[in-house]
């Protein structure tokens, strides 16, 4: 089973899960959170081992009826974003916190072997140490990162008084095809495409560990698979940072648009954090995870999604 199945990582997800030969219970409520849903599952929806069921994580009830039968559920619905959260921090917790709790509770009910829990590394907050590892202690500074974090301890709890197996992965930075327009490369793309300036909030100094989605896929179903990681925590980021200033040079390279506007600077949000980037090595040595695509590769192919996309 894959909650938020028809969303970004989900969606990749369940179509990897099929090619692998996977039965899929598929689970989304699609919000209107952003658009194009219907479009990612379009492939998925053809194939007889997906069945799709259009119900909202936090409906215990129809979660747990949905989940009959499931022998791993990967758990990635969420309501994401630190910008959102500081604006809706009740609708955070609520799918993020108690949407979890109910996960892992059907999880138990429906005698479920394990959950992997897809965590954020907005869970560590202000950096104490780079890079981060796992230890790096967790200092949340946003909703968001608070409502990760919640639902990272009730793993925790499940896994320690119910028995119930759960690896979660504290995922940094995503990006790739059918990414979320509220992203920072989907948002400067978009922009530049419309010979607009990409807005940069702050100084565009700060860093950021993006991990292209097919890498972050990976992680994913290598953890299901494990028994070694079950009960762990994993950092699933690409192991290098990138600053902002340098993702929009790279982007305006890319489009061929060094003649167009430069950045327009916003002042930043509360919630920022100055950099990101993942010690990836314990997933490295427990998963034999190994991140593939660079940041030249992943925008090149994020570009060429985007640019075909709005030619259709």
């Amino acid at each position: 089973m894959v909650t938020g199945a028809a969303g970004f990582i989900g969606s990749h997800l369940a179509e990897k899960l099929l090619e692998l030969g996977s039965h899929v219970i598929a689970y989304d409520n699609f919000d209107d959170f952003y658009k194009g849903k219907e479009q990612n599952i379009k492939t998925a929806q053809t194939n007889r081992r997906y069945k799709l069921f259009r119900k909202d994580i936090v409906d215990y009830e129809a979660l747990k009826s949905a989940m009959e039968g499931a022998d791993v559920v990967i758990h990635e619905a969420a309501k994401p974003g630190i910008r959102y959260s500081i604006k809706n921090p009740v609708e955070a917790h609520r799918v993020n916190a108690t949407g979890t709790l109910n996960v892992l509770m059907a999880a138990k009910q429906c005698g479920v072997r394990k959950v992997v829990y897809a965590s954020s590394s907005s869970i560590f907050g202000q950096p104490q140490h780079l890079p981060m590892n796992e230890e790096h202690p967790t200092n949340p500074n946003s909703p968001y990162g608070a409502t990760k974090l919640a639902a990272e301890k009730y793993c925790q709890a499940f896994q320690e008084v119910y028995d119930i197996p759960v690896t979660s992965l504290r995922y940094f930075s995503v990006y790739g095809p059918r990414g979320r327009p509220d992203q920072v490369i989907y948002a400067f793309t978009e922009n530049l495409t419309k010979d607009q300036p990409p807005t940069i909030y702050g100084d565009g100094t700060q860093t950021r560990d993006f991990t292209y989605v097919s890498d972050v896929v990976e992680a994913t179903i290598l953890a299901a698979q494990s028994e070694e990681a079950d009960g762990e925590v994993f950092n699933i980021g690409y192991g290098s940072e990138i600053d902002i200033n340098t993702l929009a040079e790279k982007i305006t390279k890319a489009l061929e648009k060094e003649d167009k506007p430069q950045p327009i600077y916003m002042s930043s949000y509360r919630g920022e954090f100055p950099r990101t980037w993942a010690d990836n090595s314990k997933a490295r040595r427990m998963l034999g995870w190994k991140p593939r695509t660079d940041i030249d590769q992943g925008l090149a192919s994020f570009i060429d999604w985007y640019t075909h996309r709005k030619q259709k």
